[in-house]
């Protein structure tokens, strides 16, 4: 069945609850329960089990700047790992709110783009916007899972 602009709205937003919800669980039960959410989260969120996925995260740099791997997604939203020496955990910023503001869409049968701003907010009010493009790809089962994602803070220029 091809994906929807509904399906894409959903997959976005199964994202931001799930970045929420490891910020919250960290708050409340620490770092080995987000941890183990985290992990829980990528595999339902992201393709690993359909091949290597192309993931630029916000804050990375040098020889870590690009991850195809669990391994260095996960170190992304949650750290401690020392393969990943400069991740401090973007889940684990206490995040509680999530916003997306589409730029685009592309949609063909069982791919799918989307690109746009997401802003973040955090337990003090504090907001943060990136610009953000997600490549999403159905599996067997016809769930979207992430295949791209990349992100960056917006040009001051």
């Amino acid at each position: 069945m091809p994906i929807s602009e509904k399906d894409l709205a959903k997959a976005r937003q199964d994202w931001g609850n799930g970045l929420i919800e490891i910020s919250d669980v960290f708050e409340r039960e620490g770092i080995q329960k987000a941890h183990s959410l985290a992990s829980k989260l990528v595999d339902h969120l992201y393709g690993f089990d359909l091949g290597p996925i192309l993931f630029k995260p916000t804050l990375s740099g040098g020889t870590k700047t690009f991850r195809e791997n669990k391994d260095g997604t996960l170190s992304y939203f949650v750290g401690q790992n020392p393969k990943y020496p400069k991740d401090t955990g973007f889940g684990l910023k206490y995040w509680r709110e999530v916003q997306f503001d589409t730029a685009n869409i592309f949609i063909e049968e069982t791919v799918a783009m989307w690109m746009g701003w997401v802003t973040f907010t955090d337990k003090n009010g504090s907001v943060t916007k990136v610009d953000k493009s997600w490549g999403y790809k159905q599996d067997p089962s016809g769930n979207l899972k992430i295949v791209l994602h990349h992100s960056s803070l917006p040009y001051e220029g």
